[in-house]
């Protein structure tokens, strides 16, 4: 067993490459190998967002506070809130982050294949997190 007291692990700050927007990135666990699951509380002042990317194996968002967006490509944007659930499936291009007036938390979970979580792409434009 191991325990991660709160506080143990220093809170980041979101890359400009990967994000929009300032962006708090608080680790809660890395399971060791052969285990290969990761999980972040990952909190979005208003109107900040991630840039387009997808995950080899998938991933799930868990809204805790606020209000947000997220979109698949191809779809429409869509709110997300507290107690929702999102799962995004392997391979899907997608975004998300919170809403243009009100920063939004969520703790994201996701898988390592062959050591990569996720494959970062180009930024979301203006006028695409503007398409709700």
């Amino acid at each position: 067993m191991e325990i991660k007291p709160v506080g143990s692990q220093p809170s980041g700050k979101g890359s400009a490459d990967w994000f929009t927007g300032t962006v708090r990135l608080d680790p809660l666990f890395t399971a060791p190998e052969p285990a290969r699951v990761a999980g972040a509380s990952v909190t979005f002042e208003p109107g900040a967002r991630t840039a387009w990317h997808t995950h080899p194996l998938g991933q799930t968002l868990i809204v805790t506070a606020g209000c947000g967006l997220a979109q698949r490509w191809g779809g429409p944007v869509e709110e997300i809130r507290p107690g929702d659930v999102i799962w995004f499936p392997p391979g899907e291009k997608h975004w998300h982050g919170a809403a243009p007036t009100t920063a939004m938390t969520h703790i994201a979970i996701q898988e390592q294949q062959g050591g990569k979580a996720v494959e970062w792409l180009e930024h979301v434009s203006d006028e695409q997190y503007g398409d709700k």
